[in-house]
């Protein structure tokens, strides 16, 4: 991993970013239809791959304050009875999602470190009866679940919001079985980007200065004990504000799904 990526994470302010993104994603979930640097809601989904059928089966509160950046379900290849943990499951949706998957036999379990977010997602399994999926405040450095505990953890654009994304992917492997597997989406840069950008709280609270250098992404989850098995591009996600669009073009900002496997 390169020395740039570790001054990253050192230089950044970890208690002003943790602000700022419970602030931001706050809003998101009380105001799905406010103005953000990303797209939300069913529409967004659908075009990422989410099927109509499952978004149908599913609270549209959820839908609406989706800010998810790519659909993993394809790949993830979720099978009934399995355990499943969202790293920042929001107001619930993709746990929702997982939820029709795993079946009566399975679980479903969501963290967040959102107040608003996990009121928003428990109200909406509670009113709609869904019983196989929970939720758990936490932090995706320090998740309150035994080791080797689920068969998949999934998580949607949310990594990038982490200051110390080789600590997050230690947690995955530690709670996931042998053999199981990491299902993500999330937004990484084809450049190192500079620190301009990269000690600016705002810019990775709105998804954009936490984009990790993708191949020092990749060797963070081989650090951890995974196997990459699939990596590849999202190009139905844009994002929409003129700073994003800026850093997508200039150093090559992008979403990305991965499936890694621990060995």
């Amino acid at each position: 991993m390169s020395n740039s990526s570790l001054t990253t994470a050192a230089s950044i302010d970890a208690s002003e970013l943790e602000r700022k993104v419970k602030d931001m994603y706050r809003d998101v979930a009380l105001d799905p239809h406010g103005e953000y640097h990303f797209e939300m809601g069913r529409q967004l989904a659908e075009r990422l791959g989410y099927s109509p059928d499952d978004l149908d089966r599913i609270p549209a509160e959820s839908i609406e304050s989706f800010a998810g950046v790519g659909c993993y379900f394809d790949v993830a290849k979720i099978c009934e009875g399995e355990r499943v943990i969202d790293f920042g499951s929001g107001s619930g949706m993709d746990t929702f999602v997982a939820g029709l998957k795993v079946g009566a036999e399975g679980t479903v379990v969501g963290i967040d470190m959102t107040d608003e977010q996990l009121a928003k997602s428990r109200r909406l399994a509670e009113e709609t009866g869904v019983s196989n999926v929970s939720y758990l405040k936490a932090y995706l450095e320090d998740v309150p679940c035994s080791d080797e505990s689920f068969d998949v953890v999934i998580s949607n654009g949310v990594f990038n919001l982490a200051a110390d994304k080789p600590k997050v992917f230690q947690e995955v492997a530690r709670v996931l079985k042998q053999g199981g597997r990491l299902a993500l989406s999330d937004i990484v840069s084809e450049q190192q980007l500079p620190e301009g950008i990269t000690c600016n709280t705002t810019y990775w609270a709105a998804c954009i200065g936490g984009a990790m250098q993708i191949d020092d992404y990749r060797a963070a989850i081989e650090s951890a004990g995974l196997r990459v098995v699939t990596l590849e591009d999202n190009p139905q996600y844009q994002f929409i504000s003129a700073d994003a669009q800026g850093a997508t073009k200039q150093y090559g900002v992008k979403s990305v799904t991965v499936v890694a496997e621990k060995v």
